[in-house]
């Protein structure tokens, strides 16, 4: 091993444990917090979970074993397998996160109907729309043998070498795989995503307005608490222009180099590094420890819920349950010499 292959075992250990760690963190919120179960989001949520875990148990170490032997791990049958739960999870998890875009725009734009537009059994149906066609695709690769492992990306995934005879069919599949898959989530992000933008900018205006007017009323209002209140502005104006950031630029920084990748390799007969293969492949693998904190522990219920969990496990009551105990005990403490003297 080389000391490039070395920092790449290393990146692709550290992923698997932030994404093992944090996807376990947020299945077991999932099941303790009975609100975020009956939220329709969270069946997406925790669809895209399972897709990170299962990746984080099979194709991860697969490839972690590729990096360290500088071989193929496994037999072929094996590696058959990983590559069909290679394909299916890529896919699958990027139609979650575009299931998770147009909850987020109809639950913004149409917050009044939302109930009535979004409901578990159009949850259920969504869900079985990204099994289906994850399925499909998976399962028409591995029909037709065009998964193996593949040095470029010392992973067992989509492999050029495996489809002799029949090249012309391979790069069409890909290509609509793609398409079908990276390009059209990545169109439902953009565009939901920018509408809850617009939304939301609309809603600051109306507040910085509210507050502006009412900083002009208070004459006497203190320097220092005007500014806290502009301040708090400019903080409201770039909150939602930074989650809506985060969103699309996980996704694009995560899987854009790989997609693109995968496409050059197609049209581009010249060689390419394996390191920036492995660099790639690692970045894909990364968005499933990124996943668990853009959509759910970075979320209040998700925090309130760990918080509750952490102080559980240790024993330890929460400080807003220390604080009621402590005035409920003086409020006693004060009535009992009214109670006395009324007795009197």
């Amino acid at each position: 091993m080389n000391a490039v292959d070395v920092v790449a075992s290393a990146f692709v250990l550290g992923i698997i444990l932030v994404s093992l760690l944090s996807n376990v963190s947020v299945l077991i919120c999932f099941l303790y917090n009975p609100e975020i179960r009956k939220q329709v989001p969270g069946l997406f949520t925790l669809n895209l979970t399972f897709c990170n875990l299962l990746q984080c148990v099979s194709n991860m170490p697969l490839t972690l074993a590729g990096l360290v032997t500088t071989g193929h791990p496994g037999g072929s049958g094996f590696c058959q397998l990983v590559g069909f739960l290679d394909t299916f999870l890529t896919t699958n998890a990027m139609l979650s996160m575009a299931a998770l875009s147009i909850d987020r725009w109809v639950a913004v734009v149409f917050p009044l109907s939302y109930h009535s537009k979004i409901r578990h059994r159009d949850a259920v149906i969504a869900l079985g729309y990204t099994w289906i066609h994850s399925l499909c695709f998976s399962t028409v690769a591995t029909c037709r043998s065009w998964v193996g492992y593949n040095h470029l990306y010392a992973s067992c995934t989509l492999c050029s070498a495996s489809a002799k005879g029949g090249e012309l069919q391979f790069v069409i599949f890909t290509v609509a795989l793609h398409s079908l898959t990276f390009l059209l989530t990545l169109i439902v992000l953009c565009v939901t995503y920018l509408k809850v933008l617009k939304v939301a900018r609309f809603h600051c205006k109306r507040i910085d307005v509210i507050t502006m007017q009412t900083l002009v009323l208070l004459v006497d209002i203190h320097p220092s608490v005007r500014q806290k209140c502009l301040d708090e502005q400019r903080r409201r104006r770039l909150r939602a222009t930074k989650k809506i950031s985060t969103f699309i630029g996980t996704f694009v920084v995560c899987f854009t180099p790989y997609v693109v990748t995968r496409i050059v390799e197609l049209f581009c007969p010249g060689p390419i590094s394996p390191h920036w293969g492995v660099l790639t492949k690692c970045l894909a693998y990364s968005k499933a420890a990124s996943d668990p904190f853009v959509y759910s522990l970075l979320r209040h219920q998700y925090r309130k819920t760990c918080s509750l969990l952490v102080n559980r496990i240790l024993k330890r009551r929460p400080l807003n349950s220390s604080s009621n105990t402590s005035n409920v005990n003086t409020t006693s403490n004060l009535q009992a010499p009214v109670n006395k003297t009324v007795g009197q």
